[in-house]
């Protein structure tokens, strides 16, 4: 076709068959002959370990990147010695996890108390960059602000010569700005404002800042709070050889008793944190109907004590928090050495390494137990809490990093 370019191609590809042996080498060079190798190159050879290898190409890697990978593997570690949970409440939108609820679902007061309660049936969210138990409890001791609080105190002397310092706090104190004592006046004993009873955690007294918040914002509400101190703390010193401890349930009983006394018409109501939750449950369950509380709340309590004590030395985390009660009481310690020294060896409790070291050569001493073991059982309040006959709150932390959730009475509770 006209415009259309052609090719052509041979028909036929011949090769001749006789070649000589110079055109046989132009076509198919022969490899050049490589030099004899001698047994010493194939000793040398054969000795390069596969490791050397490794590492030659192992220190071709950028310094920097081998940085990254350590940091990145640190924060892998971070993530898990931490309990971080950042990553999960991403998924979850942050939309914080649903409060659950265990209760004796035949029981009409319990039945109103989940309906009137809507707390009871929101949602806990954490602030997205403390997404860990751990930091929580880190920066709230490190960073927490406690409101201004200025207490009035009274001393109220033990059957045993004791001394145990109540701090009040009231509304006017808070929002007025006024102080009016509080005595056993007429007019003050015809008072039918609801009296709250705080009473702390281990080694904690009036002065600490969660203290402060929950006494601040209860008096702001209306209620008359009072921080009851254990024994040595609040800044008073020991006046007889008892000490107080995690069963230790006749102070909170006598002092209960006193204050339904002073204020007969006040509805009395008791909020126990930590060991001062165990103490307040373990009351409960010993007095039966026969307590003059209308009503309790426990926050965060141990409920088995042999449990937390294994729980708390069983992850290097947690033995940190051990470590740092530990201080704590022997702190405490420190300042009644004078008594201590006399009742228990002095040199065994200093050098004690853990909460259950102080235990065994102070506190079972003090309190007459055979075993650690025996005072942690005997002191548990979830022995008691079945006994309870009125209403009771209990709040816990499922990841809190002392008090396990592995000891929660679940079954007793409902």
């Amino acid at each position: 076709m006209p415009g259309t370019p052609t090719f052509t191609y041979p028909s036929i590809l011949s090769i001749s068959t006789k070649e000589t042996p110079s055109q046989r080498s132009d076509l198919f060079p022969e490899p050049p002959l490589l030099p004899p190798m001698g047994c010493e190159t194939l000793a040398a050879n054969a000795a390069v370990s596969p490791y050397d290898l490794l590492f030659q190409a192992l220190a071709l890697i950028p310094v920097s990147h081998y940085f990254m990978a350590a940091f990145l593997l640190f924060l892998i570690f971070l993530y898990n010695f931490l309990e971080i949970h950042f990553l999960r409440d991403l998924l979850t939108l942050f939309r914080g996890d649903p409060v659950t609820l265990t209760y004796n679902s035949c029981s009409d007061l319990c039945q109103s108390v989940v309906a009137k309660c809507k707390i009871l049936h929101g949602r806990y969210s954490v602030t997205p960059w403390l997404s860990s138990p751990h930091l929580q409890t880190a920066f709230l001791s490190i960073f927490g602000r406690a409101p201004p609080v200025t207490y009035r105190r009274h001393l109220f002397r033990a059957l045993d010569g004791g001394t145990i310092a109540l701090d009040w706090l009231t509304y006017s104190d808070v929002v007025e700005g006024t102080s009016r004592a509080i005595d056993s006046s007429a007019a003050l004993k015809g008072d039918k404002t609801p009296i709250m009873i705080v009473i702390p955690g281990l080694t904690s007294d009036s002065a600490s800042a969660y203290v402060k918040h929950l006494a601040f914002n209860m008096a702001r509400q209306g209620w008359n709070v009072l921080v009851s101190n254990h024994r040595g703390l609040g800044g008073v010193s020991l006046t007889s050889d008892c000490f107080y401890n995690a069963g230790w349930t006749e102070d909170v009983r006598k002092i209960i008793d006193h204050i339904r006394c002073e204020y007969p018409e006040a509805p009395l109501y008791a909020v126990g944190t930590s060991i001062g939750a165990n103490i307040l449950v373990k009351y409960l369950g010993e007095d039966g109907a026969n307590t003059p509380l209308v009503g309790a709340a426990a926050i965060c309590s141990p409920w088995d004590l042999l449990i937390c004590d294994r729980f708390i030395n069983r992850r290097p985390v947690q033995k940190i928090y051990d470590r740092v009660l530990t201080v704590g009481l022997q702190v405490y310690a420190q300042l009644h050495q004078s008594i201590l020294s006399r009742l228990a060896d002095w040199e065994s409790i200093k050098k004690s390494n853990s909460v259950r070291d102080f235990d065994n050569h102070a506190t079972r001493v003090l309190g007459k137990f055979e075993t650690v073991d025996t005072y942690y059982r005997r002191s548990s309040s979830t022995n008691y809490v079945e006994n309870v006959s009125v209403p009771l709150l209990c709040i816990s932390a499922l990841d809190d990093p002392v008090c396990t959730s592995e000891a929660i009475p679940w079954d007793e509770c409902r």
